[in-house]
């Protein structure tokens, strides 16, 4: 049986803390040790920047690095992370999900987008883990999204590390009590 790696909610703040030296890119460099120590064999990430009427999980075999965002210096946008994607994790996903009664539809027209990349930039700098990234939906409301986080999808039986941020989606998820 699998061990289920560490859940992480990571805000990405400005994304130029991909880029620039300050405190929180040096934490999240030496949260990176102690991740790589474990030897992490996916990475399942949930960013707000990607929302879709459905859950929706990103099964390309290269995601592309987005660059979804405007107004920064031209060094952010030449940046790339060049993680191989987890097709094999978000084909699981949508079958543990379907066991669960849930529906997550994969697709490859999505890549990382600047909720993940800037922060797994310093996480894992090698981009050696494969990674895929999960939808937020429209459609749910934050129990709905609750019930999905706590399906066999993203249980116990998946070795994943997460970078979530979903705090910016927060108005349109629905309350969530639990």
């Amino acid at each position: 049986m699998s061990t289920r790696g560490p859940v992480l909610f990571i805000g990405h703040g400005n994304p130029m803390n991909a880029i620039t030296d300050n405190p929180w890119r040096q934490a999240w460099l030496a949260l990176g040790v102690q991740l790589q120590a474990a030897s992490p064999k996916a990475i399942l990430c949930v960013s707000a920047h990607w929302e879709t009427a459905q859950p929706q999980v990103c099964s390309a075999v290269q995601p592309e690095t987005l660059h979804d965002f405007g107004g920064f210096p031209p060094a952010l946008f030449a940046q790339q992370y060049p993680a191989p994607g987890a097709p094999a994790l978000a084909a699981r996903v949508s079958a543990l999900a379907a066991q669960a009664g849930l529906q997550v539809a994969a697709t490859d027209d999505w890549g990382l987008d600047h909720g993940a990349w800037t922060v797994l930039a310093s996480l894992f700098p090698q981009a050696d883990v494969p990674v895929c990234q999960l939808s937020l939906a429209r459609s749910h409301t934050g129990l709905d999204h609750l019930a999905l986080a706590r399906s066999p999808a993203c249980g116990s039986t998946i070795d994943h590390a997460g970078a979530a941020r979903t705090a910016e989606g927060r108005q349109r998820a629905g309350p969530c009590s639990d």
